[in-house]
């Protein structure tokens, strides 16, 4: 009797242990237009921890191809058919705007993984779920409104997506460009899907700006630079951190040689300083992306990546007040991951608060310029 109880006992433990998993959704972009963005976070995916502590991690990845509503579809399942304690993504801004009342309800700790600021501004009982492992729009504005002022731009024409990233971007700019004493003397928007923007360029060189800015993300943001080349105009083009790939390069070519934008500083990691923490951890990132995939991984994976260490730091804590699965447990992730300090990735320093859920400041951002087929560092 004693025998077949301790066997019992025993057989309880065991399934309690097995079942001690924390479940971590991730949502990406690996098809549609934003694949360069989707395909580095998807295969980042299956490099993050499986582990921490007594607690095993299962990730559960859905691609939305960057629609919002697949987003929303995909948000639900996750949600509802695998009880997720965390979920990493999505790959856009408009597709995390669409699942945020989603995630607020559930009270689901989500780690966006997109560049607008919108996501996490301002803080309400909705966005309170929501962190976000991408420089903020205005940190990345600054750097480009200070080089502009440096080189004696006074007038900038704008062109940006036509939905959340852009307009946000056009809001965040235009603020900062003013207080510098640049004007925006003209303002195009277009569709990510757009095959041409030949009308928007043409009233964008007859404006005469000193510079332009384009505010795009992946391949779709080369059409307008390169369509502005083909028109003749010969004048500098800025670009937001939403090109930080090497798509960008290979599809702009020469026409988008002398472009200057402000990104994370993994883009050009060899030429920053050793002494720079933010360099071993995303040169250990990059070798484990190498090791696995052959290739050296885009800066937007490295989003998924700080999002993965993030909740690494946080998991065990939120252990503390509950068992994964419930809402006890997701609340204390959410509260463990806000006291976030000095967590080092590869895009930067954290430093979260409940004033600050992005907790990224200047030494996530470093001026780049395209040269000679590469992205270099540009001395601020």
């Amino acid at each position: 009797m004693l025998a077949r109880l301790a066997v019992a006992v025993f057989a309880v433990s065991v399934s309690m242990v097995a079942f001690a998993q924390v479940k971590i959704g991730l949502m990406v972009s690996a098809t549609g237009p934003t694949t360069a963005i989707g395909v580095p976070q998807k295969n980042t995916g299956e490099l993050l921890p499986k582990k921490v502590g007594d607690l095993s991690i299962e990730y559960i990845q859905y691609d939305d191809g960057g629609d919002p509503t697949r987003a929303v579809q995909n948000a639900k399942k996750l949600i509802q058919e695998h009880n997720i304690d965390a979920l990493i993504g999505p790959s856009t801004t408009p597709n995390a705007l669409a699942i945020l009342d989603i995630i607020a309800e559930a009270k689901v700790p989500l780690m966006a993984t997109v560049g607008t600021s919108s996501v996490v501004e301002p803080l309400d009982a909705k966005k309170r779920w929501v962190f976000k492992t991408t420089q903020n729009d205005d940190l990345i504005a600054a750097a480009l409104v200070k080089h502009m002022v440096k080189n004696g731009v006074k007038n900038v024409g704008f062109i940006g997506f036509k939905d959340p990233y852009g307009e946000n971007w056009h809001k965040v700019f235009s603020a900062i460009a003013e207080q510098a004493g640049i004007r925006l003397i003209a303002t195009e928007y277009y569709l990510r899907t757009d095959p041409s923007v030949t009308g928007q360029s043409l009233k964008l060189i007859a404006a005469r700006p000193d510079a332009i800015l384009v505010a795009g993300v992946g391949g779709p943001a080369v059409l307008p630079q390169t369509t502005l080349r083909d028109q003749g105009y010969k004048g500098p083009v800025y670009q937001t951190h939403g090109v930080a790939t090497d798509d960008f390069i290979r599809l702009g070519k020469e026409k988008v040689e002398g472009t200057v934008l402000a990104a994370g500083p993994m883009l050009v990691i060899d030429e920053i300083a050793d002494s720079n923490p933010v360099k071993k951890v995303a040169q250990n990132y990059i070798g484990a992306y190498e090791k696995q995939f052959g290739q050296k991984p885009a800066t937007f994976g490295a989003n998924t990546w700080d999002s993965g260490l993030i909740l690494l730091r946080a998991i065990p804590l939120a252990q503390k007040a509950g068992k994964p699965g419930t809402e006890a447990f997701r609340s204390a992730l959410r509260d463990a991951v806000e006291r976030e300090r000095e967590i080092v990735g590869c895009q930067g320093v954290f430093n979260m608060s409940a004033t600050n859920h992005n907790g990224m400041d200047e030494r996530a951002r470093v001026l780049v310029v395209v040269r000679d087929g590469k992205f270099r560092l540009l001395p601020e």
